[in-house]
């Protein structure tokens, strides 16, 4: 008896799925509902794209990594608020008040068209 997933990867290897998708204005696409179940893809995932010289595009759940920048930037926080306690501020209601005010109006339009020098 074969456990689960081994089931599974036997059933997707004997299958193939296909489906496709519109690319938007702004060069955005959604993974369709079929690929997203295939390849267990959740929200914030990362895909991984692998472009072969006959123009096949295999598309695959990419495994997370550490960002090292990211990694850094925390560490380099992290130092400073050791050393430098006394700058550490809450957001108080003042401040969430101003940062409400200095936005007023400001609603960012997702499906807006990137500027035609944007695709580099």
């Amino acid at each position: 008896m074969m456990n689960t997933a081994t089931e599974s990867q036997a059933t997707m290897q004997a299958a193939t799925i296909e489906d496709s998708s519109a690319l938007t204005d702004r060069n955005q696409t959604t993974v369709p509902a079929s690929i997203r179940k295939a390849l267990h893809l959740g929200r914030r995932d990362r895909i991984r794209y692998e472009v072969r010289s006959n123009g096949e595009v295999v598309m695959s759940r990419a495994e997370r990594s550490p960002d090292p920048a990211m990694a850094s930037f925390l560490a380099f926080l992290e130092q400073d608020m050791q050393a430098h306690p006394q700058n550490i501020r809450p957001v108080t209601a003042s401040s969430l008040a101003e940062a409400q005010r200095l936005t007023a109006g400001m609603e960012p339009d997702l499906d807006e068209a990137l500027p035609e020098d944007d695709d580099e």
